[in-house]
């Protein structure tokens, strides 16, 4: 039996709760006493506390009040309410910016920001590095012994980046580190282009708009670099908490689809993963079930992040948000499955932002479970009590992970690399998007994913999936071909193995690294218009039996076969008849090449002969109707299967045995699905 622990045995169930701002109401203690009432009808057992709380904690220099926070602590702790507590750091006072204004950021065109906002600091900053510790160590002093507090929150959603002195000097010693001398850091990012070789150290600068831009090589250092200083920023900040008491595991909340970290950079350094989630349901330019494929997707990826450790699910909305374009109100049904959605992908948690709509600022209209009327007799506050009694019944899958065959390659470097370079299309290359159309492959027919950078182990898998790997790190190619080798199977596409880390084209042709790997060399690639439309037919008797035309779209790359052997050609243009998708033999494994973007009937169909020629395990060994899809989580010898609908139709499903479904407490061997309804199976 296999288990994780994430809070040292502290607790053994599903965490329900919200960030919790008593701050802001510490004028009015009666509604703090409502809260704690309101917290156990609503079946929450924890919060996240104190997570923009400075100003009230430390009001002026070296002054610290923690009287209030006291009081909430206990009254929460007699209540049976477990706390996150979190450093506040997010947000700094208005004396801290006005003594100290080296603490504010300088922004790429190196104009300096005032007080405001929130992550509007330096994270080289000396000064507020202290003031950090200061305020971090009075807490840990105060709270690390306290049994009701089973984790730190560490900041909230670090990001962003500063180009003051401070930092531009602290990037100088990281690129001398790296380079060691300026002759190989000049030939690492091809400096002699418009002249563009450094002299002196002291003459490189951060990227800037009215300055260096076009030196690729800089700016997926500059990003690298963001991301090293800003983990030492975090180290910082836990090193009083990990003196206090090491037994209390840290995290930090990250975002969805956060572009300016590495968060792989971080798995090492929290204990537990953490990250927030806001998906646009209902939306009128996708489908929910599109939606709902890329939630899967940020949960597999943040899941994966610590090698199936479960994660948690910090911030959600049980309602709407205030900031997306158009916040549409979630369906009746929506807020269950979404949130079972997290639990399936690997989430020991379901926590909200926020427990109580603040009167003022900028989220006085975001979601919330208690609304602006101040009761529970709304439709948000049932939602979120029903989801709280259901949890109840699956604490039995705490510590259990997803234990997949198949995983997807989605590397932020590589989508530094991609959306940093000129060409080949300025506007929609969507890595990001076409990551998420190949495990949605695989997501729509119940088959568990894992999503990982090039950097994890493939060996465990079955079948990896590498689409557009423009950027192969050291290592890479020889990883992949020996996991062929050894009879695994690769996928990959166009706009594979282009460059190198400093963003180098490979000379020899591509796929660079990977041309015998997948026995062909790309000589052009074509970049079509959006309203542009080829083919691509398959072969009569190919080896994965599907028939037929797809259409392509975008990227049609062309291809000269080696050793590979074409499964499909183009119908149309000056290359129709070309190769479009290939197999290669090498080893004992199989390497894919599709040479074009293709659309999800493509997809699905080439994904699902892969999946029986690979005989992939499906969470339930059926063919699930369009929108439906099955996750499981597992302990080794217990199966917990997530049966979820996430479509406006009701739908039924015929088990092929019987099981029990845990928030019915009945066994079934048919599912009757309402829209957006869930079940949860066990053998």
């Amino acid at each position: 039996m296999k288990k994780f622990k994430l809070f040292n045995q502290q607790v053994d169930y599903l965490l329900h709760g919200a960030d919790y701002n008593p701050d802001q109401w510490l004028h009015s203690p009666e509604i703090l006493a409502q809260d704690i009432e309101l917290m156990k009808k609503a079946n929450c057992n924890v919060v996240s506390l104190g997570i923009f709380a400075w100003a009230a904690l430390e009001p002026f220099e070296g002054e610290f009040k923690f009287d209030w926070l006291d009081q909430v602590i206990n009254n929460l702790a007699s209540n049976g309410i477990k706390i996150i507590l979190a450093t506040p750091s997010g947000a700094r006072p208005d004396w801290l910016a006005a003594k100290y204004p080296e603490v504010l950021r300088v922004n790429a065109d190196r104009s300096k920001n005032l007080f405001g906002e929130r992550h509007n600091h330096c994270y080289t900053s000396p000064v507020y590095r202290q003031k950090v510790a200061i305020i971090n160590h009075k807490l840990a002093e105060r709270y690390a012994s306290n049994p009701a507090v089973i984790m730190w929150h560490v900041s909230n959603e670090y990001g962003g980046e500063c180009h003051c002195e401070l930092c531009q000097r602290e990037f100088r010693t990281w690129l001398k580190n790296k380079y060691g001398d300026l002759e190989t850091l000049n030939q690492a990012w091809w400096s002699t282009f418009w002249s563009h070789n450094y002299s002196d150290w002291e003459n490189i600068e951060s990227p800037a708009p009215q300055g260096m831009q076009s030196s690729h090589g800089l700016t997926l250092d500059w990003k690298r670099f963001v991301t090293q200083q800003t983990l030492d920023f975090y180290k910082n900040e836990i090193k009083p908490l990990r003196e206090l008491n090491p037994d209390i595991p840290v995290t930090t909340n990250f975002m969805y689809r956060y572009d300016g970290l590495d968060y792989s950079k971080f798995a090492d350094e929290v204990d537990v993963i953490s990250w927030d989630s806001y998906p646009s349901w209902h939306s009128d330019h996708e489908s929910d079930s599109y939606r709902g494929a890329d939630v899967a997707f940020m949960h597999d990826y943040f899941r994966s992040l610590k090698d199936g450790k479960p994660f948690l699910l910090m911030e959600s909305t049980p309602s709407k948000t205030n900031w997306q374009p158009v916040a549409k109100l979630k369906r009746p049904g929506m807020h269950q499955l979404s949130s079972l959605q997290a639990v399936a992908h690997g989430s020991d948690s379901v926590q909200y932002f926020q427990w109580r709509k603040g009167r003022g600022g900028f989220e006085k209209f975001h979601g919330a479970v208690v609304d602006h009327v101040g009761h529970e007799n709304t439709r948000v506050f049932k939602d979120v009590k029903d989801l709280g009694a259901d949890l109840k019944k699956l604490n039995k899958i705490v510590g259990t992970t997803v234990e997949s065959e198949v995983a997807v390659i989605f590397d932020t470097e590589n989508r530094w690399a991609i959306n940093e370079a000129s060409g080949p299309r300025q506007e929609k290359r969507n890595y990001v998007e076409s990551c998420v159309k190949h495990y949605q492959a695989f997501w729509e027919k119940g088959i568990s994913v894992d999503v990982i950078d090039q950097t994890k182990d493939f060996s465990k898998y079955k079948i990896v999936v590498a689409p557009m790997l423009y950027m192969l790190k050291d290592g890479t190619a020889e990883r992949l071909k020996n996991f062929v080798k050894n009879g695994g199977t690769v996928v990959s596409t166009y706009w594979t193995g282009i460059v190198n880390e400093t963003d180098l084209c490979f000379t020899g042709g591509f796929p660079g690294q990977l041309k015998d790997l997948f026995g062909i060399w790309s000589e052009e690639l074509d970049v079509l218009y959006d309203d542009d439309r080829n083919k691509i037919t398959f072969k009569s008797a190919n080896e994965l039996d599907i028939t037929g035309e797809y259409e392509a779209r975008v990227f049609c790359d062309l291809i000269h076969l080696q050793k590979a052997t074409a499964l499909a050609e183009y119908k149309s243009d000056f290359y129709a008849g070309r190769p479009a998708l290939t197999v290669n033999n090498y080893g004992a494994g199989k390497a894919y090449y599709i040479a074009s973007r293709n659309q999800k009937e493509f997809l699905a169909d080439f994904y699902e002969s892969l999946s029986k020629k690979l005989a992939l395990k499906k969470n339930l060994d059926l063919k699930l109707p369009a929108g439906l899809t099955a996750t499981t989580r597992t302990d080794g010898q217990n199966e917990y299967i997530f049966v979820m609908n996430f479509s406006e139709k009701k739908q039924q499903l015929n088990l092929k045995e019987e099981y029990l479904e845990l928030l019915s407490g009945r066994k079934v061997k048919q599912l009757n699905f309402e829209a957006y309804s869930s079940f949860v199976l066990k053998n």
